[in-house]
């Protein structure tokens, strides 16, 4: 079979892990990568096999890529998605996915009709212990859910006046809320559902003067449950981006993060051999192994996902453009919420 060859568009932090996990895929041709910057491109022409570019239109034209990974700023992900999508290309794109509901409602739309394959970047749907915590809530582990909490922290942003490049803008999809509010909320999403109603939305000014570095909300459903999200990337007692989330439910309790799971439960659960009370289970016993490791075995997986989807070896996709607009959807609820009502 002759490999699939992949485009990446953006060569920053991601675009490079992206490119050391997608290269190690037998099935894979890593044969392009656009990015404007000279001194990227000079590097990976010197070190590395395949043609460089300084724009994504190019490299379509020349190139030709079955499949492109989009690792840009998030302003640029849509006019890239839907080039792509006329080309008839396959994409993944990093989460949010775009800057706003409507253009990626239209990805969607676009991307259906083409039949082409799509994944968001939202990683801790492929990570250990979330695909765990999953699979004990689908087994009704603690009952009825009621209440949930979804928080992610880290120190991104530890200086005034940070104004300068994407991060400070919400045209160009910066803000915690883009960059880090979007897991929390897609993990929701994964884990529980997408809420029917926001309120109580607040949005904090910590270092940054032009987007928020906190911002917390709370999530209602038509079935009664409710919860909250709380992200904080300006928290320096955390060294790495930490998701964590807690469910209450009639028969329990779940606390997660990226490393272990605890669960205390009122009655004992033979199923999974839990006893009643507290226990705990870490990503160590539980772990399943990729072929090739770079961050955590979830950034392998999603872009090994990818390719499984583009095969046709997967039965469903787990992340689709769907995924990425109901996150969005919400992101743009927030910010109506907090308008509207979060303001004294």
């Amino acid at each position: 079979m002759e490999k699939i060859k992949i485009g990446i568009i953006g060569a920053g932090r991601m675009g490079i892990t992206h490119y050391a996990i997608i290269n190690s895929h037998p099935d894979v041709q890593v044969e392009s990568i656009a990015d404007p910057s000279g001194l990227v491109t000079t590097m990976m022409n010197k070190y590395l096999p395949v043609k460089t570019f300084k724009d994504y239109n190019t490299l379509f034209s020349e190139a030709k890529p079955d499949a492109i990974l989009v690792c840009t700023p998030p302003a640029l992900h849509y006019p890239i998605a839907k080039k792509a999508a006329e080309l008839g290309i396959h994409a993944f794109v990093e989460k949010p996915f775009t800057t706003k509901y409507k253009e990626a409602s239209e990805l969607v739309a676009l991307y259906t009709q083409k039949g082409l394959v799509n994944q968001v970047g939202y990683v801790n749907r492929f990570n250990d212990v979330f695909v765990k915590m999953k699979e004990l809530l689908d087994n009704n582990i603690v009952g009825e859910i009621i209440r949930f909490k979804s928080e992610m922290f880290s120190c991104t942003i530890t200086r005034s006046d940070v104004s300068s490049g994407w991060r400070a803008t919400h045209e160009n999809g910066g803000g915690a809320v883009f960059e880090m509010a979007s897991h929390a909320i897609d993990l929701v999403h994964f884990l529980i559902g997408k809420p029917d109603k926001i309120t109580g939305s607040s949005l904090n000014h910590i270092y940054s003067k032009n987007v928020e570095d906190a911002v917390s909300a709370t999530f209602l459903y038509k079935t009664g449950k409710s919860g909250t999200i709380y992200i904080n990337w300006s928290d320096t007692s955390y060294r790495k981006p930490t998701n964590k989330i807690e469910i209450f439910g009639t028969g329990g309790r779940l606390l997660a993060d990226q490393h272990s799971i605890k669960i205390f439960l009122n009655k004992p659960n033979e199923q999974y051999q839990l006893r009643q009370g507290w226990n705990t289970l870490y990503i160590t016993s539980i772990f399943k192994s990729v072929p090739f490791y770079v961050r955590g075995n979830e950034f392998t997986r999603q872009l090994y996902h990818f390719i499984d989807c583009v095969e046709g070896k997967a039965p469903q996709n787990l992340c689709t453009f769907i995924d990425g607009a109901n996150a969005l959807e919400v992101i743009e609820n927030i910010f109506k919420d907090y308008e509207q009502n979060g303001r004294i």
